[in-house]
């Protein structure tokens, strides 16, 4: 259970399951006349969606996790993430001795570990149905088009913020102040999520919430105490996200 700490002068805000500290309250009473405060930017892989990467990429090339970081080449995912380089150089230097391998392949492997995580479909539903404004805010290589394609995931947020578009990866700072600039709005209407504290430490640095992702559970009573409305509005949308009242309409 996380706990709640108010200190004196810092400015800003450290959400996790383990602690939070708050200086800065956000609140949805915070609107202008035609946009919904706080926007909401939430990381991707291992926050709304599995990476499979840990996993199943190892186990594709028949390796460990550790042999495949010994003899995968040491910057070109960091380079396809920022859109350096194209998905054919991504295959030619992949490995640090050139070595070929089948890349659609691994790409279908990819895809097919792509899932949400658990409860969060349901929490974006609803953050998406009490109107927020939400944006994925991501280090992640043109492939996130894999990830829409299965999951569909624009239809609760905006592909606005992906490394492979910007050339900006978190957590350098001109990452978050290009989103910042983008947004036109105060550091403090934004709420960051992600699962590596180091991203959320570098928004806490440009002024954002920070909250530590851990898992769905824990995000939604964090969003909550800052004001975030994550509750359903009306009988029939929690029947829609509830599968025990949708399990008891169908015919027997």
């Amino acid at each position: 259970m996380a706990l709640f700490l108010r200190p004196a002068i810092s400015p800003f805000a450290i959400f996790s399951s383990q602690s939070i500290k708050m200086a800065n309250t956000v609140s949805v009473s915070s609107l202008s006349e035609t946009r919904k405060l706080p926007i909401l930017l939430f990381d991707v892989m291992d926050t709304l969606v599995r990476d499979p990467f840990y996993q199943d990429v190892p186990a594709f090339f028949g390796m460990s996790m550790k042999e495949l970081l010994e003899i995968k080449h040491p910057t070109a995912w960091i380079e396809f993430e920022e859109g350096l380089i194209n998905e054919e150089e991504l295959e030619k230097k992949f490995f640090k001795d050139g070595r070929p391998f089948d890349l659609e392949g691994l790409k279908a492997c990819i895809k097919k570990g792509y899932h949400y995580l658990d409860g969060i479909k349901s929490l974006l539903l609803r953050l998406k149905r009490n109107c927020y404004e939400i944006h994925a805010f991501t280090n992640y290589p043109f492939w996130y088009m894999m990830i829409e394609e299965k999951l569909k995931l624009s239809a609760y947020l905006s592909w606005t913020y992906c490394s492979c578009n910007s050339g900006k990866r978190k957590p350098a700072p001109e990452a978050y102040f290009a989103v910042l600039k983008h947004l036109g709005v105060e550091p403090s209407s934004c709420i960051f999520i992600d699962d590596r504290m180091v991203n959320v430490e570098a928004a806490i640095s440009t002024g954002m919430v920070g909250i530590h992702f851990k898992n769905a559970d824990s995000l939604e009573k964090n969003l909550s105490l800052l004001g975030v409305e994550t509750s359903i509005r009306g009988e029939k949308e929690y029947e829609d996200l509830n599968p025990i009242l949708q399990a008891k309409k169908q015919p027997l």
